[in-house]
Order: structure tokens, then C-alpha cells, then sequence
């Protein structure tokens, strides 16, 4: 067992190193009580007739591509075009396109170039689609093919983009999850976003902690044609991220809203695919300094990914007599955390879309901070590592 002054020593650190990264997070979360509240549908506005070009990177989606041109093709007369830049799909994904353009004549089928060294798929597409764009459409908007438009979300991005003045602003999506092991892991992994930076809605962020998501990123035309396009992220893994900082720093205003009411995705089958996935872009290392990845990466191990083993051990540890301030202090502290994560379960529920095919898998949300450790190593080998398959591309 350990002596009265090694556990001392553990305790009076974890309080330490602890309290300051629980410090941190607060004054992150505190902000989210005085956040934009989730937009909302809005009408068709006249005013707005044609000022978008709709950009969607594809390549071999016709398993969930047919969601979203359906959502896309419900958007108003604010959508000037919507140009699918396919990228050589094998699978039937050029021929869905082709119907959908029957019935929707803004549709419009494409294929880019073979990628370029230095680039990555998505950015490519995205950068191909703008070049593309017709030269009247004051805004871009990129849209994943594995999103659900919901019918007057780009009437309502453009009018909060206009209202507050963002020259990019992107949406926070609702989340479909169908497995179990989704619903315990998936939410997990989102969590370490929350953790590390402002919720969507919170304004005033400086440009290194901007957040962004291209699965809906709307930007001014003028502004990508300042940044050359997506050149600036061309080899991101993170590209969203990466233009929307780079933006930030040039002096553009950046917004990152919540747009659950706006547009769903559903991202990946199950926990396996989850994990290998998602977890590669979510340390956001292509759009961070080392510096700050490191105080990141510090920062969820401390506040998400240690607490609840933290608390077991220090709980035992009392358990068999040392009663000494400092350990009740750091088990007071931990489950102070662990009570902080169940409470932001609560807040993201939003998130989530359920219905009742959803239930008792969707239970499982309630325990996905049991799947906190997980996330933070996943977290951890992501940083470390480049991708070297994505999207069924290889690098």
C-alpha cells in the first residue's frame, strides 16, 4: 500500500494541476449561459433571391447522399445553385445526383481533377466546387453529402450571417445515432470538443480558439477569393477549422452557431466505425500550434479523461484509512467532474435526434461518461498520429 506521504503528495498535486484545468473549463462552459440560442427555420426572403451557391463533396456516397440532396432540394429560391463535385464515384452516387437534377434543375454534376500533391480530398472538392461558382452568388455554402438539410436552413443561416455581420459562420448539427455502442462512445468524443472549446453560440472568441463545421460552413465569396480559395487548408484533415482560423486571423468575423434545428447528420455506422473515423480529425492538431494541442490534450486528460478512474482509486483509498484533507479535497474535486459531465449531458441533448426507434438504445447516452477515458486515449492516439486513409482515399 502506499505511505501516508506518497498518497499526500498525489493528492496535494491532483489538486493542483486539477483545480487550475477545472478553473479553465468553467470560465469555457460559463460562457455558453450567455450564448446565441439555437436558430431556427426561417421563411423565404425575396431579398435573398440567388445570393447562394450550394457546394457538396462527394465520393461513393449513394448510401446517404439521397437525404440530403432531398433536404437541399426543399431550400428556397436564396439557393442560386448546387454543384456536386464528385470525385470519380464507383457506387451509383453520379447517377442519384442525375435524377435529383431532373426533378431540380440548380442541381448540378461535376468532377474534379485528380488531387494534387499537398491536398486532401475534401478541401479539393470544396475548392474545385468554388472555382466553379457562379460569380453572382455573394456567398459559398459546403454541405457534407451525409447531412439533412432541414427545410429553411439557408434562409436562416444567411439572415443570422447578415444580421451579425459573419463573414464565415458554420452550424452545429443534430446527431442521428441508431447503434448502442453509438449512443455510448459518440457521445463521449463529442464531448472533448465541449471540454476544449466554446460551445456554439459564443461570440467574441479569439482566432486560435475559433471553432468551425463544414458539414454546413457558409462564407462570403469575397472571402474565400481573399484566401485563394481552400488553398490555405489544403492538406487539413480538419480544413474546416483550419480556413476558419486562418480567416479569424486576417481579420474576417467568424461564427460558429447551433443549428440543431436546422440540419441533421448522420455520420457513421456504428462504434467501430466511429472510433476509427471520427476520432482521426477531432484533435485538430492540422489547425493547432504544438503549444496548444498540448495544453488541449492536458487539459481532457485532467478534466475528462481522469476523473472517474481518479475517483475509484482515491475512494478505495479512503476506504482502507487514510482520511488526511487533501485526499477529500481531490475525491470531493473528481466527483465535482464527473458531476460537471452529467450536467452537460442534460445541455446536449438537443443535440440528438430520438424518436422512439431510438429508445433503450439511447439510454446508453446516459452512460457515455463511463466512456470518457476512451475518448481522451482516442484523443491522445489521433494527435500523434497522421491519417493515412480517409474517406476511401489513401495518402
Amino acid at each position: 500500500m502506499l505511505n501516508d506521504t506518497v498518497l499526500g503528495v498525489i493528492s496535494l498535486s491532483l489538486l493542483l494541476f486539477q483545480g487550475t484545468a477545472t478553473l479553465i473549463l468553467l470560465s469555457r462552459l460559463l460562457k455558453g449561459a450567455i450564448r446565441r440560442p439555437p436558430l431556427k427555420p426561417q421563411v423565404p426572403d425575396p431579398d435573398l433571391l440567388g445570393k447562394v451557391t450550394v457546394v457538396v463533396p462527394t465520393l461513393n456516397e449513394a448510401e446517404r447522399i439521397s437525404p440530403c440532396l432531398q433536404g437541399l432540394s426543399q431550400q428556397s429560391y436564396e439557393v442560386r445553385e448546387i454543384l456536386i463535385v464528385d470525385s470519380h464515384s464507383q457506387d451509383g452516387t453520379q447517377e442519384l445526383v442525375k435524377t435529383a437534377a431532373l426533378r431540380d434543375p440548380r442541381f448540378r454534376l461535376m468532377t474534379d481533377d485528380p488531387l494534387p500533391l499537398g491536398w486532401v480530398g475534401r478541401p479539393w472538392a470544396l475548392h474545385t466546387g468554388f472555382l466553379h461558382s457562379s460569380p453572382r452568388s455573394e456567398w459559398v455554402l459546403g454541405i457534407d453529402a451525409d447531412t439533412q438539410p432541414q427545410r429553411g436552413l439557408v434562409a436562416s443561416l444567411l439572415r443570422a450571417a447578415e444580421e451579425e455581420g459573419y463573414d464565415i459562420v458554420s452550424l452545429s448539427p443534430q446527431f442521428i445515432l441508431k447503434d448502442a455502442g453509438e449512443w455510448w462512445l459518440q457521445p463521449a468524443l463529442l464531448m472533448t470538443l465541449l471540454y476544449r472549446f466554446d460551445s456554439a453560440g459564443v461570440r467574441k472568441q479569439t482566432p486560435e480558439r475559433v471553432m468551425a463545421n463544414g458539414q454546413c460552413f457558409l462564407s462570403r465569396r469575397a472571402v474565400l477569393q481573399q484566401l485563394d480559395g481552400y488553398a490555405c487548408a489544403a492538406g487539413s484533415f480538419c480544413d474546416d477549422v483550419t480556413l476558419a482560423r486562418e480567416a479569424a486571423k486576417r481579420g474576417f468575423k467568424v461564427g460558429f452557431l447551433d443549428g440543431a434545428n436546422l440540419i441533421r447528420v448522420r455520420m457513421y455506422e456504428g462504434i467501430t466505425e466511429t472510433w476509427q473515423e471520427w476520432g482521426r480529425s477531432l484533435d485538430l492538431k492540422d489547425a493547432s500550434s504544438r503549444s496548444q494541442l498540448g495544453g488541449d490534450l492536458a487539459l481532457l486528460l485532467l478534466t475528462q479523461g481522469l476523473p472517474l478512474l481518479l475517483l475509484i482509486f482515491l475512494v478505495i483509498c479512503w476506504f482502507v484509512g487514510y482520511h488526511f484533507l487533501s485526499l477529500q479535497l481531490a475525491i470531493a474535486l473528481n466527483l465535482g467532474l464527473l458531476m460537471i459531465r452529467w450536467a452537460l449531458l442534460a445541455a446536449v441533448t438537443p443535440s440528438y435526434y430520438q424518436n422512439q426507434s431510438s429508445f433503450p438504445k439511447s439510454l446508453l447516452f446516459w452512460l457515455s461518461p463511463f466512456a470518457d477515458p476512451l475518448a481522451v486515449f482516442r484523443i491522445f492516439l489521433s494527435a500523434f498520429q497522421k491519417p493515412k486513409q480517409w474517406r476511401g482515399r489513401e495518402y
